[in-house]
């Protein structure tokens, strides 16, 4: 396991460096200890369930295990960061007359406007589907729309056949059809 982990360790290093460095250095910030917990965070992805993630690899699939490593690490430093929960640079405070002095983003803008009422819609839309999805759903959906992994990746790691993953999938696509109706319609 030693072994493994120093084997990997470079690699996992270089692709969380490559996320995270240039959002601290906009930051003014040291990126090391961020790099540090992101990387322990990928490791645990990899290795949890008796090393699950990792045993998916499957050379024949065209990746070397270094690109597959990469992909797993990017994949998990984009949905720790686009969860918001643990972004190293979602605490910093910014003043409202600086965002309105921001090009494109000022108060009463037509496009900020659509894009902000876009954004709101899509919350609303997730937090009714988060609802209505129990914890394996709830997994599906983040794997196949949040991760963008591809059907093989969720079959290997979610332990399903093809046709099970396809399954949920089109479930996942009529909820959303039907949640996204608007109230009136569904009446």
């Amino acid at each position: 396991m030693q072994r493994l982990v120093e084997r990997l360790l470079p690699v996992v290093q270089a692709e969380v460096g490559y996320a995270l460095v240039p959002g601290a250095r906009i930051e003014s910030r040291d990126p090391r200890q961020d790099v540090r917990d992101f990387v322990q965070d990928v490791f645990v992805q990899l290795l949890a369930k008796q090393g699950k993630v990792l045993r998916s690899w499957d050379p024949e699939r065209g990746r070397s295990l270094d690109s597959f490593v990469r992909l797993v690490a990017r994949r998990q430093v984009a949905a720790i960061l686009a969860s918001g929960r643990r972004s190293p640079w979602a605490d910093k405070p910014v003043a409202s007359d600086e965002l309105e002095g921001e090009r494109g983003f000022g108060l009463g803008d037509p496009a900020t406007d659509r894009r902000v009422e876009s954004a709101e819609q899509l919350e609303r839309l997730l937090a009714r589907l988060d609802e209505h999805l129990d914890e394996r759903g709830r997994l599906l959906f983040r794997m196949l729309y949040v991760e963008e992994c591809s059907v093989e990746e969720v079959m290997a790691s979610a332990d399903m056949t093809r046709d099970a993953v396809y399954a949920w999938r089109s479930r996942f696509r009529k909820r959303v059809a039907t949640l996204a109706e608007p109230a009136e319609a569904r009446a």
